[in-house]
């Protein structure tokens, strides 16, 4: 799974799910156990239990960073080709 970022313990990953169950563009973060699936467009939970400061830190990373998820969302999900991904910046 690219990862594509890591800020305050909270790792963000995307990869490419061509026929995959989630059919928005969404990422996957982690915290400690905590495992979860955000909606890039809304920056909403859609699966998952996260802590809610942490939840809190990704919807903000996620509106700061909409345009770069999408370009990776793109890029990853081709239906022919090589995807490729790139890191995205934490919050500071």
């Amino acid at each position: 799974m690219p990862e594509l970022c890591r800020f305050l313990g909270i790792v963000i990953y995307m990869y490419r799910e061509i026929g995959g169950r989630h059919h928005y563009p969404h990422i996957h973060a982690s915290y400690g156990d905590n495992k979860a699936v955000f909606n890039i467009e809304t920056a909403e939970l859609m699966e998952g239990k996260f802590p809610r400061k942490e939840r809190k830190l990704v919807e903000a990373w996620i509106e700061l960073r909409k345009d770069k998820l999408r370009l990776n969302w793109s890029s990853l999900n081709v239906p022919s080709g090589n995807p490729t991904f790139f890191k995205i910046e934490p919050l500071q």
